[in-house]
């Protein structure tokens, strides 16, 4: 095994300990003494890898959001999409209310927004093909960013909230926002381009 590996082998088993750790105890009352217990390494060789149990977290959340990432490279639809994060985020809300406690409101939006916007853009793309449309690309990327701003911002309503509300209803509401306007901002910009088209062609060059 290289340094690398071995390092890298390190780092997951210390980030299991901590999300293990996480699902028992409050992220504040979690010690590196416990950790290091866990796994069998000394202080020596945590502090090696990471300044605090904080800057541990960072890195396994970040490993969570790549294996995440991963997962949402099989999907292409953005009700899937969501409904996938939400059980995510249903599933281990010890990590990411701890997350969200130590890295705060803007880092837990990246992690939502990036994978949302690719989505929400095929969708959009397909929402394209199937009503015969078709979108500047500038409008398709506001559009897009457009919709993954307000679900990630719902998400992170719904978590800092300590997943209180009924998720059922969140993501039913959500959903709903989706399958009723994308569609009819869709033909509305299409048919404001006709429009638009039409009186150029009435007016003549200038």
């Amino acid at each position: 095994m290289t340094n690398e590996e071995w390092s890298f082998k390190t780092k997951q088993s210390l980030a299991f300990a901590l999300k293990d750790t996480m699902a028992r105890k409050r992220l504040s009352k979690i010690t590196v003494s416990e950790l290091i217990a866990i796994c069998h390494v000394n202080r020596k060789t945590f502090y090696y890898h990471f300044h605090d149990i904080p800057d541990l977290l960072k890195w396994m959340f970040e490993q969570e959001a790549s294996d995440v990432a991963g997962r949402f490279g099989l999907i292409s639809d953005a009700e899937e999409a969501v409904r996938f994060i939400m059980d995510y985020v249903d599933r281990n809300k010890h990590i990411i209310n701890g997350a969200y406690d130590a890295m705060g409101y803007e880092e837990i939006k990246r992690f939502f927004y990036t994978d949302l916007f690719s989505v929400i853009r095929r969708t959009i793309e397909r929402g394209e093909q199937e009503l015969k449309v078709t979108l500047d690309p500038q409008f398709k990327s506001f559009l897009a960013a457009f919709y993954a701003e307000a679900s990630a911002g719902l998400m992170l309503e719904w978590i800092r909230h300590r997943m209180t509300q009924d998720k059922e209803m969140v993501l039913r509401n959500l959903l709903s926002v989706f399958r009723a306007s994308i569609p009819a901002v869709l033909r509305a910009n299409d048919c404001a381009n006709r429009e638009l088209k039409l009186q150029r062609q009435e007016t003549g060059p200038q």
